[in-house]
């Protein structure tokens, strides 16, 4: 009989627990595609008399994670702690160097360390995988490195963080201002500890960070994701850009430009009609666009234990049946480091504006826009009963950094109260 492929799990909580159940309840169905039987030998987590809701007595306990990755009775290390440094990197590390392969759903870890971690993996002879880190459910890694390996990608985007496209979804349907939802979403368990993680566009520029490493064969950084979250939109803006016909998503965008590899994670206008309009709730969608292929849409659940644990078990299976790709697609001493694009490409902007209702306001306005270079496309002053005006402005297609420049600008005039909220519109 072929040997089994022996896992170690770190890590017990939603994930880890849904990967125990596929394994107990598909063990015939797994070894018949594998070839092989697939089993748990060892597992680890902080607390091991916690009720988990299933059995964990057939299997070896580990308090320290470290000891689980290098045990002999181990093939592979399944990471599911989280967090980008302390135990899941030591034990990611102590697995690499002791000879496992490593699947993992811990996308920071990745985002971060990844290059230094895929260069060893590499060295070791070993495999790391990493579908669970992406869009939960959805097999988008496996698309980039295998389904569409033969394309040039031009852009990859999506709306990746659940919790963001509920929490935009909900305040449309229900009329809902963001503190209400976010309240909302927090009660019902949707958010991160760190609730910035998720509102904040960090969970879901880790995720994007990956994508872009392997769609241009650039070493994985963070740093370069522009990043801006949720925060900032107002009931008013979910309405004027259904006025307008779109909608508003947390969008992750990395293209190549002229200029360089263009990564931001930012809310942004699309159109109502489009795939990515028309998301509900917390599911997840990843548009890729390739030379070949032209464009390809994936949907699905971004979240939640039975889709993750489906990503972990996938990324496994392909470690049974003996498939070995390089981490990012290309060997790690290969990735370059990614030319990042100083200015968005250019693009239509919706801009948001408290203006005083007095005489010349919106003069000024147009002024200081047009003497930055930012072109009307068109204006609506709205319906008010206070002596501040709610102004919105279409602009026509211009750099962020102009933008940027003119928003500064019209605190000069004295007529714009506050921050003026600028959202880009996206052409898909």
């Amino acid at each position: 009989m072929t040997e089994p492929l022996r896992l170690g799990i770190a890590g017990l909580g939603t994930v880890g627990i849904g990967v125990v159940k596929i394994i107990r309840r598909h063990a015939a169905l797994l070894e018949a595609r594998t070839g092989r039987p697939v089993v748990i030998t060892a597992v680890s987590a902080r607390d091991a008399n916690k009720d988990r809701g299933i059995s964990l007595k057939d299997y070896a306990w580990e308090t320290d994670p470290v000891a689980l990755a290098t045990r002999d009775d181990v093939d592979v290390f399944v990471e599911l702690m989280g967090g980008h440094e302390g135990p899941a990197k030591l034990a990611t590390e102590a697995a690499l160097k002791s000879g496992k392969d490593v699947v993992t759903a811990n996308k920071a870890l990745l985002a971060i360390h990844g290059q230094a971690l895929a260069e060893l993996a590499e060295a070791k002879g070993r495999v790391i995988r990493f579908e669970a880190a992406v869009a939960g459910g959805i097999p988008v890694i496996k698309a980039l490195t295998e389904g569409l390996a033969g394309n040039e990608i031009s852009r990859v985007m999506g709306v990746m963080n659940g919790t963001c496209n509920y929490i935009l979804t909900r305040m449309e349907t229900a009329g809902l201002p963001y503190a209400t939802v976010f309240k909302e979403a927090d009660d019902l368990g949707y958010l991160e500890a760190d609730p910035t993680l998720d509102v904040g566009g960090i969970d879901a520029g880790h995720k994007l960070t990956l994508l872009t490493a392997i769609a241009f064969g650039t070493k994985p950084s963070f740093d370069d994701v522009k990043l801006e979250g949720i925060q900032r939109i107002a009931i008013e803006d979910i309405r004027h850009a259904a006025d307008m016909g779109y909608r508003i998503k947390l969008l992750g965008v990395a293209q190549r430009t002229g200029r360089g590899i263009e990564q931001r994670m930012t809310p942004c206008l699309v159109p109502a009609n489009s795939p990515l309009g028309q998301l509900e709730g917390g599911t997840n969608m990843v548009v890729i666009e390739g030379d070949s292929i032209n464009q390809v849409v994936l949907r699905g659940p971004g979240a939640g234990e039975g889709p993750t644990a489906s990503a972990v078990m996938g990324d496994v299976l392909d470690i049974a049946r003996g498939l070995r790709i390089p981490t990012f697609g290309v060997p790690a001493t290969s990735l370059v480091e990614a030319p990042s694009a100083q200015t968005s490409l250019p693009a239509p902007y919706y801009v948001r504006l408290s203006l005083q209702d007095k005489p010349g306001a919106l003069a000024k306005v147009a002024a200081v826009l047009g003497d930055a270079g930012v072109s009307i496309h068109r204006m609506r002053q709205y319906d008010h009963a206070t002596a501040i005006a709610p102004v919105l402005i279409v602009t026509h297609k211009c750099t962020s950094t102009v933008l940027e420049e003119a928003i500064e600008g019209l605190s000069a005039t004295g007529v714009v109260e506050g921050t003026p909220v600028a959202l880009r519109i996206e052409e898909l």
